[in-house]
This record gives structure tokens, C-alpha cells and sequence, in this order.
């Protein structure tokens, strides 16, 4: 275990931890509602620190990232546990175990410049930190973070967006991009079905595009309960209103977890998604978990292809120092 950082104590050993925007307040000996973050006697302890469940190399774009160093690799980290209980998670065999439940999942220790260094040996570019929530290994992650950049690598959250402003605040010298999921735009949604709010996740989206940190929206579409036409133009007039060259991600839903009776997204309501999201002015919207199509990248002055991507792979690239090589209109993103 580690002291955690964005705590204070409280009476009676008492602590409140604002690492996340539950802001638990939690009794001596026991757990916040992530389940791994301990009080002991009034110091706040992290559960999470070097234990890593989950390590793989993976392309950028399985983030999703599609304007950030694309075609590059990402060396991409887990630990156990996430500040939400999400029924339609599709990594809930780590995502929802806790340290709080005993859980005896295989897990590796691993020291920060331990990760720092696989990540250059396995000629990535970027480490994420993803698969559960990185905000609930905070502390950890942080540490990678400011080995990374001093490698000269770059720090990726993929993240439902839920931590305090105070957390975004003291990463952002070491974070360059998120992939920020935006699961709905209804707070009785996000109440039902994650146990969070839904204005702590839009606030994170506007403090982290106002720091400069690169910004990408995901949203997974569930048939029958965010595939509205009312709800998807809501979500898309938000990220039009916060900037409309963030690149939206509309992915389609696979049963799994305790979703399992449900359809899988029909890919017709993801054509739809993106021709709301163009009226409302977003430039960009590629469409998750479909194969064929909406993964391309082209340019919104000229309508050129810049990017042609089949699957996870590069196959065509018309960039070059940012620029479109058609009309050299500037392409939002960072591009190596």
C-alpha cells in the first residue's frame, strides 16, 4: 500500500478522498466506493500502486485515438477497480473486482520505471493508461507520467471523465491526451446504470480541452437507452459547443456483463449518430466496433481522404507536418 494523494482527514480518523467526483467520506477501516483506496486510522491508503493486472502493447487507434500519432503503438497498463459499476462494461472481470472483495486476480508488481522502460524496448511512443479507470490509480499512473515525459513519451487516459478537478489539475503537466467517455447526456442514466453524475464528466471534458490536453469523446451506444435521437443530438451539440474539431467516436454494443439480453447495436443507428453529429457542426466522427467504414479521416476543408484505416492498421496517410497535403488545411491533433 501507498498514502494517497487528494485526501484530508476528518474527525474520528475519518477521511474525505477528492481524488474523484464521489468524494467519499470514508470511516476508519474501510473502503471508498472504488473499493481501493483503504483508510487505516485516518491515513488514506491506494491499493493499486505497481499492481498490474493488465499489460499489452496496442495500436493508438484501439483507444480510440484517431488524431493522436496515429499509426504509432501504445504501451497500455490496468490495475484493478473503477469509481463506476457500469452493466454494460466490456473489461468487468477487472473493472469491477476490488481489493474491498478480497479479489486474488494474477496481478504483477511492477515499478513505474519498470513500465517506463518495457514501453521504449517495445518501441511505443506513449503509454495509456486504460482498460479500468485510471483515475483510481492515480497516484501510480502520476509517477509513470513523469518518468514517461522525461523519456520523451507521451501519457494517455482513456476514462470516464469522473475525477475532481484537483486531479486533472495536478496530472495535466504530464497527461497529452484522453479519450474521455461520454456514456449519455441524461444525469437519471448516468445514476441508473453507473452509479455516477453526468455534469462532473462534462466538466472534466471542458478543463481538460481549456489545459491543451488532446481530447477525443467515445460513446457507446446502447439500443434503447442512449440511441435516441434526442439524446444523441444533446451529446453532440455538447461537444460542438466545447469545440468542434473533437474528434466523436460513436462505437457499437456487444452483450456482455449483465447487458447480455441485449441487441447489438444495428450499425444504421451509428449512420445516424454521425449525421446528427455533422449537423451539429462536428468535424470529425468515426464510427467503433463496425468494420468497413466510418474509420477514415478526411479533411473538412477539401473532403480529401487524409487517413485510410482498416481495422486497427494505417493503410493510407496524407499528412505531413500536420497539414493536409491536398490544400494544407491544419489538421486538429498532434501528428508525428
Amino acid at each position: 500500500m501507498r498514502e494517497a494523494l487528494l485526501y484530508k482527514q476528518l474527525e474520528e480518523k475519518g477521511v474525505l478522498c477528492y481524488l474523484c467526483s464521489h468524494n467519499c467520506r470514508i470511516a476508519n477501516q474501510k473502503f471508498g466506493l472504488c473499493g481501493v483506496r483503504a483508510n487505516v486510522d485516518g491515513i488514506l491508503y491506494t491499493h493499486t500502486y505497481g499492481n498490474v493486472v493488465a499489460a499489452h502493447v496496442d495500436p493508438i487507434e484501439k483507444k480510440p485515438l484517431y488524431h493522436f500519432l496515429p499509426g504509432s503503438s501504445s504501451f497500455s497498463i490496468a490495475t484493478l477497480g473503477c469509481n463506476f459499476r457500469c452493466g454494460f462494461c466490456q473489461n468487468w472481470e477487472i473493472s469491477q473486482e476490488t481489493f474491498k472483495a478480497q479479489a486474488h486476480l494474477e496481478e504483477e508488481e511492477f515499478l513505474p520505471k519498470d513500465i517506463v522502460e518495457q514501453a521504449i524496448q517495445s518501441d511505443c511512443k506513449s503509454i495509456s493508461y486504460t482498460y479500468t479507470e485510471p483515475t483510481i490509480f492515480f497516484e501510480y499512473a502520476q509517477e509513470i507520467a513523469k518518468l514517461a515525459k522525461a523519456k520523451g513519451l507521451y501519457n494517455i487516459f482513456v476514462t470516464n471523465g469522473y475525477m475532481s478537478s484537483d486531479c486533472i489539475e495536478m496530472i495535466r503537466p504530464y497527461l497529452d491526451a484522453a479519450n474521455i467517455d461520454l456514456k449519455f447526456f441524461s444525469e437519471a442514466s448516468y445514476k441508473k446504470y453507473c452509479n455516477g453524475s453526468l455534469n462532473p464528466v462534462l466538466d472534466s471534458i471542458k478543463l481538460m480541452k481549456a489545459l491543451g490536453i488532446w481530447v477525443e469523446i467515445t460513446t457507446l451506444i446502447i439500443p434503447n437507452i442512449n440511441d435516441s435521437e434526442k439524446e444523441l443530438s444533446k451529446i453532440a451539440n455538447f461537444i460542438a459547443s466545447v469545440d468542434k474539431t473533437i474528434p466523436w467516436h460513436v462505437s457499437r454494443f456487444h452483450p456482455d456483463y449483465k447487458f447480455k439480453d441485449y441487441e447489438v447495436t444495428p450499425e444504421d443507428i451509428l449512420k445516424k449518430a454521425r449525421i446528427i453529429g455533422f449537423e451539429a457542426g462536428l468535424e470529425y466522427i468515426y464510427a467503433g466496433n463496425v468494420s468497413g467504414w466510418g474509420t477514415d479521416t478526411e479533411c473538412y476543408a477539401c473532403k480529401k481522404r487524409l487517413i485510410k484505416r482498416k481495422d486497427f492498421s494505417i493503410m493510407e496517410y496524407n499528412i505531413k507536418q500536420g497539414n493536409c497535403v491536398y490544400c494544407n488545411k491544419i489538421t486538429p491533433g498532434v501528428f508525428a
